[in-house]
């Protein structure tokens, strides 16, 4: 199979990172978590893009380098890729802002290759994922931003990678997993219905 993977959220926490990097920052504005269940460290501490993008200025390259993959994400991915799977990660990552796309795609493949995470390909997708993962025949794909779960999952199955931000995601195709451990439990269900069909 042929088994994407998002980054952020995903291979990540993502999440975690905003809520105890941003209280720090924004603290010395004034500024405290309003809304846990946020998407966007913005959303989460209910504060405008310009306060927002000085947070990201501050701490975007220590969240590329140093956030460590979550739990068990590489032995995983190890194990789907001895089995005969295809690894693509696919990330909407990027800030042009802050660094090149060049200089991103530098650092996310440092990044990977210091934490054993083995992959096939590696996609800079635009923020809407569905048609990469039609383009790159993806039979399944890991992801945990709620747009791109709903979206997806309208041709592909989608294990959502659980989180306050997407626990409204449910239905067709919607599979929802609380750690890596999980994931590969759902692929092999997924796997064993597809073998079935």
């Amino acid at each position: 199979m042929n088994i994407g993977i998002d980054i952020d959220g995903t291979l990540t926490n993502i999440s975690q990172f905003q809520l105890d990097y941003g209280s720090k920052f924004f603290s010395k504005y004034d500024k405290y978590i309003e809304n846990p269940s946020g998407f966007e460290s913005n959303e989460v501490f209910n504060v405008d893009n310009n306060l927002d993008d000085k947070f990201w200025d501050e701490y975007y390259i220590k969240y590329l380098t140093e956030e460590p993959p979550r739990k068990f994400a590489s032995e995983i991915i190890q194990r789907l890729k001895n089995e005969g799977n295809k690894i693509y990660i696919i990330t909407a990552r990027h800030s042009e802002r802050i660094i090149s796309i060049e200089e991103n795609k530098k650092i996310t493949e440092e990044w990977l290759k210091k934490n054993n995470i083995l992959f096939d390909n590696l996609i800079f997708s635009p923020e809407d994922k569905l048609e990469i993962c039609l383009n790159n025949h993806i039979d399944i794909m890991i992801e945990d931003k709620p747009t791109n779960i709903n979206r997806i999952s309208s041709k592909i199955p989608v294990i959502c990678m659980h989180s306050e931000y997407n626990k409204d995601c449910k239905g067709h195709n919607i599979n929802v997993a609380y750690s890596w451990y999980d994931i590969y439990h759902k692929i092999k269900l997924i796997s064993n219905l597809k073998e079935m069909e």
